[in-house]
């Protein structure tokens, strides 16, 4: 029977994160994708997937967002969690800068309307190597598209209480891994020099470049980091 790993995606995104990491992975693992469930509350969140997850304990891994969540769910419910796997995401909390710009964002939405991302925002959100890649421009466009206004103000809500985990997740012994572009835009700069700076156990992986969306677009190297997470032992 192959190992399961369940999948979290990231703010505005769903199964079809995967598209490119699955065909990776498949002949050896069982890959599940589990949606963001629809809460501002991330107690709430954890409880839902509490229930979702039959397994007594299970091989999490979260993108972005839901690498958040993971971790949230991992030092909540430690006997749950065999191994951590977090994708272009830190344990850190918001900031009140960050708080303010995500704001603006829904001040702009009850004035023009929710519209999806443009072709060049998403074009924009790629590595510049990437940015001719016409499937990958229109899958990020697709998915922020019909998950829709409601899904996008909810997440976002939620990231206002974000708290720092760090601390929680090196109390864990379980093997925790974190991957990430040097130069993503979208990560906390303080979080990741806490990560690389403090002494713990942890696996901090990065590769150079802007990518958020790793699994979409380098699949082949996060595919290569994950089988070698799932052989890891503490």
């Amino acid at each position: 029977m192959k190992e399961k790993i369940y999948l979290i995606p990231g703010l505005m995104t769903d199964n079809r994160l995967w598209s490119r990491l699955i065909p990776l992975l498949e002949d050896d693992y069982e890959l599940v994708h589990v949606p963001i469930p629809h809460s501002e509350d991330f107690d709430e969140i954890i409880d839902i997937l509490f229930n979702l997850f039959k397994e007594e304990k299970i091989n999490l891994l979260g993108f972005s967002l839901g690498g958040y969540i993971a971790s949230y769910f991992a030092i909540t419910y430690p006997n749950r969690v065999n191994r951590l796997f977090t994708v272009a995401a830190t344990p850190g909390n918001s900031t009140e800068a960050e708080i303010e710009r995500r704001k603006e964002k829904f001040v702009l939405i009850e004035k023009e309307g929710f519209a999806g991302l443009t072709y060049e925002k998403a074009k924009s959100l790629l590595e510049e190597k990437n940015q001719n890649d016409d499937e990958l421009i229109k899958i990020i466009q697709d998915m922020f598209m019909d998950l829709g206004k409601e899904t996008f103000i909810s997440q976002l809500t939620s990231t206002f209480y974000r708290k720092d985990l760090f601390e929680d997740l090196t109390n864990l012994d379980i093997p925790i891994w974190f991957f990430y572009s040097i130069n993503d835009r979208l990560l906390n700069k303080e979080a990741i020099k806490k990560l690389l700076l403090d002494t713990h156990n942890m696996n901090v992986i990065s590769r150079v470049g802007t990518s958020h969306n790793i699994p979409l677009e380098e699949p082949e190297l996060l595919s290569i980091h994950i089988r070698d997470w799932m052989k890891a032992k503490k």
